[in-house]
């Protein structure tokens, strides 16, 4: 795709157009990594700092044992960290927003 340079300020700018938005997955207000490799420009998207619990599974898996946190041992629970109702003993269901 041909696309053309204008002056925006005291920049060059260019439009990303439909088919490298698609391409690339890229939306409006998104970072992207732009570097020149070879007297070429490459625009990479960055992806956002949003961290799930699946990514961070994946992340361990991926480092190994070795870079595993160790286990601290904070003695027993005392005062209002022991929680002993109906929902923690597995006699009601949980909330349909927990499924």
């Amino acid at each position: 795709m041909r696309v053309k340079a204008a002056m925006w300020g005291n920049s060059l700018a260019v439009r990303l157009p439909k088919e490298a938005v698609r391409a690339l997955a890229a939306t409006p207000g998104q970072d992207l990594e732009m570097t020149v490799v070879a007297g070429k420009l490459e625009i990479i998207p960055v992806q956002p700092d949003i961290y799930s619990l699946g990514w961070m599974v994946a992340e361990m898996k991926r480092l190994g044992p070795k870079n595993e946190p160790e286990t601290v041992d904070w003695g027993p629970d005392v005062g209002s960290e022991i929680i002993d109702d109906e929902y923690s003993r597995g006699e009601i269901p949980p909330p349909p927003f927990l499924d």
